[in-house]
């Protein structure tokens, strides 16, 4: 059976079935696409069937695009990795960590230990934390009224550190503020640099920060995962224009258009990187750290996430690293991470294949939409 047959047949099957609404899967080598599908729907709640240019928000699949901006700039001398960040933002040279709360509830606050570097910021290692994963941060939303960074405003950098910087890997917004580095040092906001300096250089014309009149009809609603398994197609968010652009979480973008970008680091970021820029990128960057799973402080958003559970996982800049290989599946030493919609991409440097998966369904790490992503990995890999 080849390739196509399998893989439309599996996600035939997953999308017939509703275990997932729709989706779209692709995957490519160095040399070009091997495999792209569109099945099932793109809402559960009309007639309209998923397609190649459907639009999906990439949330977290975000951080490579802004890591590889960033990694431009350190390429070109512009800042170091280890640099202090607050010689470039002031706040990042200031930042407080919360050290517990007191007897009537309110946050405590101290001065960070340590400075906070790009390289921190890269790695997960700068301190910051999302609330959707860390109960300390989860109750200082809760006792402050401090926005996320998802909201997209400008309050929410305010945010403190859970940890001091160096000290453990931890999920966080770090990537918005490689984002808003990006902003200081180019002049440019984030949605034009990145469009000049990576979408349109690779031919990425679906993805940006703000959406065409043309990409609205194309977009894809979430569908939240009920306790009986069902889906149910949640409100499209109306488009808005927002305080910063959210290098961590911000994108639209296609299956075809993150293709493109995966592709691009196979072969050593030809077109936006140097070669040994990208093999950088992909190695170790924390050292005797290890990715910690994932503990959900809102079931509403996502499920407890440990991705490789029993394996010493690593961050590279900006990547997630399996150091084993996965049976059936990709390599030691391959790059990947997700979006909090379900939407994922590996890159496998190593057999030089890497896909997208996309979907939109919360919670994030949902089981079924992990199993079919699996079983779509299994098939391209059979298949090499």
């Amino acid at each position: 059976m080849t390739l196509t047959q399998a893989a439309d047949r599996l996600l035939t099957e997953a999308t017939a079935s509703r275990a997932i609404p729709g989706v779209v899967a692709m995957a490519t080598t160095a040399d070009g696409t091997i495999y792209q599908g569109a099945f099932g729907k793109a809402s559960l709640a009309e007639d309209r069937p998923m397609a190649l240019d459907t639009v999906f928000h990439i949330a977290s699949m975000t951080k490579a695009i802004t890591g590889a901006g960033a990694m431009q700039l350190v390429e070109q001398g512009r800042v170091g990795l280890d640099q202090p960040a607050g010689e470039i933002i002031a706040q990042l040279g200031e930042p407080q960590v919360l050290d517990g709360f007191d007897a009537a509830g309110a946050p405590k606050l101290r001065p960070a230990r340590g400075t906070i570097t790009l390289r921190n910021l890269l790695t997960h290692t700068a301190g910051y934390a999302y609330d959707v994963w860390n109960p300390e941060l989860a109750r200082f939303y809760k006792a402050t009224g401090l926005p996320a960074a998802r909201t997209g405003r400008l309050e929410a950098l305010k945010a403190p550190l859970a940890s001091d910087p160096g000290t453990r890997w931890e999920y966080g917004i770090n990537i918005d503020w490689v984002g808003r580095i990006i902003e200081t040092l180019s002049g440019q906001n984030l949605n034009d640099y990145l469009r000049t300096n990576v979408f349109d250089p690779l031919g990425m014309p679906d993805s940006g920060f703000l959406l065409r009149p043309d990409q609205e009809p194309r977009r894809v609603p979430t569908h939240a995962r009920g306790a009986d398994g069902g889906l149910t197609p949640q409100p499209i968010d109306p488009p808005r224009v927002p305080e910063f652009f959210n290098g961590g979480g911000g994108l639209y973008s296609t299956a075809r258009d993150y293709l493109t970008f995966v592709r691009a680091i196979l072969n050593g970021g030809a077109g936006i990187l140097k070669s040994e820029t990208v093999a950088s990128m992909g190695q170790n960057h924390i050292g005797a750290l290890n990715v910690q799973p994932m503990l959900s402080q809102n079931k509403d958003s996502s499920y407890d996430v440990d991705l490789f559970p029993d394996m010493a996982v690593k961050w590279g800049l900006s990547f997630l690293i399996n150091t084993q290989d996965v049976p059936g599946r990709r390599s030691a030493g391959s790059l990947a991470w997700a979006g909090l919609r379900n939407t994922y991409y590996w890159i496998d440097p190593a057999k030089r294949v890497g896909g997208v998966f996309m979907t939109q369904v919360l919670p994030f790490a949902d089981p079924t939409v992990l199993r079919v992503f699996a079983d779509f990995e299994r098939e391209v890999y059979a298949a090499l």
